[in-house]
């Protein structure tokens, strides 16, 4: 492998894109790893991404796949690119029912008849199909009246991102980068609230001294 074989962005990240990769082999455990990076490979069967139990972000972009499979145990896969394959049929079925963004833009099985309702179907959360927005999705009724932390995340994950949802300008890479400058702003606002708390604090304990009166000698 060469030396930009496994180029890690951040520790839940791992970069294996444009390397010649022709199939996915078997790897320890990596249950830290969020967002895998294989397009513009050879690999021609999806496989052997049970090591990646947390993924939630998966490019398998411009590759030989002929068929969607294996991606059932991915349970918290969020975003899914599978766009410009080989792909001439497909079984919703086989597509794990948490994603939110899907992409199969260049595949022959979007030609399928009634292709879309079938996707739509079968992935209730789902708010993106190749690059449209799918309208009445459980998805959106969540982010409307969910107020916990993860209805928060996933709110965050599935905004509509700067640019379109496509292989050729490297999506994944550009999301990855727009959500942590998020939440680098957030922890930033966050940070200057705190302090903004802390010297009204202070200036309402500098007026109540003044409002007290002396202390007998």
């Amino acid at each position: 492998p060469s030396s930009r074989s496994m180029e890690l962005l951040s520790p839940s990240t791992v970069r294996l894109d444009r390397e010649n990769i022709c199939a996915i082999g078997r790897l320890q455990s990596l249950r830290e790893i969020h967002s895998l990076y294989l397009q513009q490979n050879q690999i021609e069967k999806i496989e052997n991404l049970g090591c990646f139990p947390n993924l939630r972000f998966l490019s398998l972009a411009g590759n030989r796949i002929r068929r969607v499979e294996n991606l059932l145990p991915l349970q918290h896969l969020r975003v899914l690119d599978l766009s410009h394959n080989q792909i001439q049929t497909l079984d919703p079925d086989e597509l794990p029912r948490s994603l939110r963004l899907l992409n199969l833009t260049g595949n022959e099985c979007t030609r399928q008849h009634g292709y879309r309702e079938l996707v739509v179907r079968a992935l209730p959360h789902l708010l993106q199909l190749d690059a449209q927005d799918v309208h009445g999705s459980m998805g959106e009724e969540e982010e409307e009246g969910g107020s916990s932390s993860s209805e928060d995340e996933d709110k965050e994950l599935c905004s509509e991102p700067s640019g379109p949802f496509t292989a050729g300008k490297d999506f994944f890479a550009d999301l990855h980068w727009e959500l942590a400058g998020r939440s680098r702003r957030r922890r930033r606002e966050a940070l200057e609230e705190h302090q903004t708390r802390l010297e009204e604090l202070e200036e309402l304990r500098e007026r109540r001294g003044l409002l007290l009166p002396p202390e007998p000698l």
